[in-house]
């Protein structure tokens, strides 16, 4: 992946020189411990909806977190940062293209890069969940120690492979802007489990798509692919599948507990969203088949 010397983004803040945040969070008086955040993580997948709320952070825990001060940008000589910041800066250039095209103006969401623990407007949020996108402050958050984890315990190497990481998150702010996380948002509570995990799949498959567009706009703006990139995102997506996560975890697949999506499914709807280029064909809410 050719991306050095490409636009880097000023909506990225630093908050790793700040640390850690101790070994659990408190919720409602009862700790969580990291035992049971990855648990968490494993239950629902690695890429997807704020792990919080799997552990019962939203709602009102999240509105009573203070917020930090704002951090400072990484350092000029961070290479790893630099990757992060010039992802960052291409999906706002194809989100912004996109939004423009629709007679609308993308609003760039913020990512913070920290250490072990931060606080967000969803609750505390630690490393071991995995990168995860919190509406209520429109901010990506990556503890970047995970592409660690991306290359060696799930076996997904590649830069391109950790670009489809931001760029995942960064399409459930594209959700939010739309206004189709609000929406199922309010049928959460209303609905059963399955229907719950049901209406899951379809937001992760949603923002695995609009993964799929920013690699196509991206493509066509820089030409910075490279042999074996491609394959490095659909390797990714393939291997943080439901099916295959359970099946590590436990030798057995329940279709009904998925909440991300399938690897095949995953793996389609972000070629989708490559082949198509298009936000209308990403509409994995009137899908007949997934």
């Amino acid at each position: 992946m050719r991306w050095e010397g490409n636009r880097q983004s000023d909506n990225v803040e630093d908050r790793r020189a700040g640390g850690g945040g101790g070994g659990g969070f408190g919720i409602g008086g009862k700790s969580i411990g990291i035992g049971t955040i990855v648990i968490a993580l494993l239950a629902w997948g690695v890429f997807g909806i704020n792990p919080l709320t799997t552990i019962g952070v939203l709602g009102g825990a999240g509105s009573q977190v203070s917020q930090p001060a704002p951090g400072q940008a990484p350092p000029a000589n961070d290479q790893a940062a630099a990757f992060v910041s010039t992802v960052l800066a291409s999906t706002e250039d194809a989100w912004t293209q996109i939004f423009r095209q629709g007679g609308a103006q993308y609003r760039e969401p913020r990512l913070v890069l920290f250490r072990g623990a931060t606080r967000t407007a969803c609750g505390m949020g630690q490393s071991a969940m995995g990168p995860f996108y919190c509406p209520a402050d429109q901010t990506v958050y990556l503890d970047m120690e995970f592409f660690e984890t991306l290359q060696r315990q799930l076996n997904a190497p590649g830069e391109f492979a950790r670009a489809y990481v931001i760029a995942h998150e960064v399409g459930h702010h594209v959700q939010t802007l739309l206004g189709t996380t609000g929406k199922v948002d309010s049928l959460r509570g209303r609905v059963s489990e399955r229907e719950n995990n049901a209406l899951s799949v379809r937001m992760e498959l949603q923002a695995d798509c609009f993964a799929g567009i920013w690699a196509n706009k991206s493509q066509q703006a820089k030409n910075w692919l490279e042999q074996g990139d491609l394959e490095s995102a659909m390797n990714a997506a393939a291997r943080i599948g439901d099916d295959h996560l359970q099946r590590q975890q436990t030798g057995m697949v329940r279709p009904d507990t998925f909440t991300h999506g399938s690897s095949a499914q995953r793996q389609r709807w972000f070629a989708q969203g490559f082949k198509t280029g298009s936000v209308q064909a990403c509409d994995t809410f009137n899908a007949q088949s997934l």
